[in-house]
């Protein structure tokens, strides 16, 4: 079943709690999957591989983000999102490309410069899931592309996107997309950091009071700092989505 969705005000409670060792409450495994852009066959890959490892526990699973986009499947795979098996609990967070959709959807002023941008970054792979024509996603015509994926979307793929987590914490680990910005209180931390910071984050060494967990930013291999733990390894293009195993002071990884 799906854990409750956690929104910014929650967030703000939980960023700031931090424990002196690097672990997860014993005999609750969790697992952390890394970016999956719309790679429905890598996605059903890693939950037959994390049900054959679990053993029987009821884990925790946190998905950090970026479910669409670049791969061919992204309907397919929120589909499967809204499906979930019930042998865990499931936590999922958003991701810069969901927020991305979400707001070139939108009503905003400036929601024809934003259709843009997605479009360039990975929009046009999901529009296609979705039945928009190919003749219209190459028109400019950005009013008529909203228009016709938002009749398209189904109402349950739209609550969904709107309803994702921004981060989750689990003992001394904590999941978010992208990452936060050093130095900046825990409790005041910028949601669109959560969601698009890259090298302020990634090259800072700064012991965060929790391990940050997240994708965004591939790498060819995990990256394992003190203070964080990447894990997407480009699966819509490399084949390979990666999964990190927490089990109390101990961590692992699962790939496809």
């Amino acid at each position: 079943m799906l854990a409750p969705v956690m929104g910014l005000s929650a967030l703000q409670r939980i960023l700031g709690r931090s424990a002196p060792a690097r672990r997860v409450p014993a005999g609750a495994p969790v697992y952390a999957v890394g970016d999956v852009h719309g790679r429905l066959d890598l996605l059903d890959a890693m939950i037959a591989r994390i049900d054959a490892d679990r053993g029987g526990a009821r884990p925790t699973v946190v998905l950090l983000g970026d479910y669409i986009d670049r791969g061919p499947q992204s309907k397919e795979v929120v589909d499967r999102l809204l499906d979930l098996p019930d042998w865990a609990d499931w936590v999922l967070l958003r991701g810069n490309h969901e927020q991305a959709m979400l707001e070139a959807l939108s009503d905003l002023p400036q929601a024809d410069r934003l259709m843009r941008q997605w479009l360039n970054f990975g929009g046009v792979e999901t529009l296609q899931s979705y039945g928009v024509p190919s003749t219209l996603l190459y028109a400019n015509d950005f009013a008529a592309i909203r228009a016709d994926i938002n009749a398209r979307l189904p109402a349950a793929h739209g609550t969904f996107l709107d309803g994702l987590s921004m981060a989750h914490r689990i003992g001394d680990y904590l999941f978010v997309h992208a990452g936060i910005r050093p130095g900046i209180a825990m409790a005041h931390q910028d949601p669109q950091d959560l969601l698009w910071i890259r090298e302020e984050f990634l090259d800072n060494r700064l012991d965060h009071g929790a391990i940050v967990v997240h994708g965004h930013s591939i790498s060819a291999e995990v990256v394992e700092r003190p203070n964080r733990i990447g894990i997407d390894t480009g699966a819509y293009k490399t084949g390979r989505l990666t999964a990190l195993v927490l089990e109390g002071g101990e961590r692992r990884f699962l790939s496809t």
